[in-house]
């Protein structure tokens, strides 16, 4: 996949959000009057773009009879050790760079980490809201399932 595009309202404010999480900007660029950019980090690529006279987003997350593109997940296992460790860590560089910037708003938790099975891997889990409120998890593979 080359990228994952997802639209904000505010892009300046987007990008410093997904700095936090590691990304950098690597090309800006306009689409007509739409501001946008690529931004790599976590082993991929995201485009951001400024959607002129924006409306909410949906509540992917939280609304179950939500259809559509449901979140972004970013494979975390070759990068942490500890996923709720790494939140922790987030969180505090987050409030950090808000209190300073005052640009971003707090940081919001949507699922604290926890394990899930999947096959027959067990992962550490968990979702926050980007700045526009969309969903994105992160995940970190623990170990397989011993099978006898």
């Amino acid at each position: 996949m080359h990228h994952a595009s997802i639209r904000t309202a505010d892009i300046y404010r987007a990008i410093a959000f997904y700095e936090q999480l590691g990304f950098q900007v690597c090309e800006r660029f306009t689409a007509g009057i739409t501001l946008a950019c690529w931004m790599e980090g976590l082993g991929g690529r995201i485009e951001l773009l400024q959607v002129p006279q924006p409306r909410p987003a949906a509540d992917a997350f939280g609304d179950e009879h939500y259809t559509g593109y449901y979140h972004l997940s970013f494979d975390l296992t070759d990068l942490v050790e500890d996923l709720p460790l790494w939140l922790n860590q987030l969180k505090q560089r987050y409030a950090e760079q808000s209190s300073r910037s005052g640009q971003l708003p707090p940081l919001k938790i949507l699922l604290e980490p926890m394990q899930q099975i999947i096959g027959n891997v067990v992962y550490e889990v968990a979702f926050i809201a980007d700045a526009d409120g969309l969903p994105l998890e992160f995940l970190r593979m623990m170990a397989p399932l011993k099978t006898d």
